[in-house]
């Protein structure tokens, strides 16, 4: 007796076999929506799709950051709304008591409701706040750190080292002949030197450096070429670095670690002495000890002190309107990218229910 094999038979399980793994493949992906649930179904595609979905998330969150921006920002400008609402009226209030018909007793009722303001200002500036940061109190920013001497050049009134005086100067004359002049060098402790003769300089070139962003270090090589009646002799000179470090608060605005996805916004000190108001500050250089309406010609310096708080608080909420829109065109940027490569990503990992059906 002998038994064979059923080929016929072999091959209709085989075939039967394969059919049921196949509908099952097809109603996973039918269930599930997606051509690729498991890495034997595509590697590579599993692969694309997934650093596709890591970018779209991170797309979509950078969006919301944009968005958290925005309201940070629009809280911010928000107080300085009420802030250029207090200058206007304190300006207004300046005007009126330049005017020589006021008595004392007006004056001190116009003082009386300056110094008020001048307070609500120190208040807006130290309580306004976003998710616990303070946004007009100086912390968001910038300072200047120098080396141990830079160059003062035309049109530079002064340099400050977090707030004080830099520890010393130096003095430089473009090309050109200078007579009976007189340049006077101080240091940060307020001691003075006198240049009554000033000599012909080398000939030598001028250049200007301007900062367009923060956290950017630039050397300036200063030297001195020629010995005049100073006893002061010729030097080769030596690089000093400027360092400008900004705190401010940065948005991550992109899906990746890249310095354009990211944006810095700071927010100079507005509180009433930064601004001028209330008394000196090394902030500006149009202070004045203190908004004064005791008489018509203080009235008219404080007229002076104001009008340019409010051209600092205008120039501020001028930069923070243009952040504000740099952050609508990124916010549009980031839906069409996420957008875009969502369409992608399906296209390697969904299924196509006509095919799969």
């Amino acid at each position: 007796m002998r038994i064979n094999h059923n080929i016929a038979a072999l091959n209709t399980h085989r075939q039967l076999g394969q059919a049921n793994n196949a509908q099952q493949n097809s109603m996973e992906k039918l269930s599930s929506g997606l051509r690729i649930n498991r890495a034997g179904d595509d590697a590579a595609g599993l692969s694309i799709s997934e650093k596709m979905r890591g970018q779209i998330r991170g797309l979509d969150q950078a969006s919301r950051n944009a968005q958290d921006g925005i309201s940070l920002i629009q809280t911010a400008e928000g107080a300085l709304s009420e802030t250029h609402s207090i200058l206007q009226r304190m300006r207004e209030l300046s005007v009126q008591g330049a005017n020589d018909t006021n008595d004392t007793v007006d004056r001190e009722a116009i003082q009386e409701e300056l110094d008020s303001l001048k307070t609500e200002v120190t208040r807006i500036g130290k309580s306004t706040e976003f998710n616990g940061k303070n946004l007009l109190d100086g912390t968001m920013g910038s300072d200047v750190s120098l080396g141990s001497s830079l160059t003062v050049a035309n049109g530079i009134n002064n340099i400050t080292t977090d707030g004080a005086p830099a520890a010393s100067y130096t003095v430089a004359v473009e090309d050109a002949t200078v007579s009976g002049t007189k340049i006077t060098i101080s240091n940060g402790n307020g001691e003075t030197q006198v240049i009554d003769d000033i000599a012909t300089p080398a000939a030598g070139d001028s250049s200007t450096v301007k900062f367009d962003a923060f956290g950017i270090s630039l050397e300036l090589n200063d030297a001195i070429n020629t010995a005049g009646e100073t006893n002061i002799a010729a030097s080769a000179g030596a690089t000093e670095t400027i360092t400008v470090n900004a705190s401010g608060v940065d948005f991550q605005i992109g899906a990746n670690n890249k310095a354009e996805q990211k944006l810095n916004v700071t927010i100079d000190d507005m509180k009433a002495t930064a601004l001028g108001v209330g008394g000196s500050s090394a902030n500006n250089s149009w202070s004045v000890d203190d908004v004064d309406v005791s008489d018509a010609a203080n009235a008219r310096e404080s007229i002076d002190v104001i009008e340019k708080a409010i051209n600092q608080v205008s120039t501020q909420r001028s930069e923070l309107g243009a952040f504000q829109n740099r952050l609508d065109h990124t916010i549009n940027n980031l839906g069409t990218s996420s957008e875009n490569l969502t369409a992608a990503e399906s296209r390697i990992r969904d299924v196509d229910y006509a095919l799969a059906s």
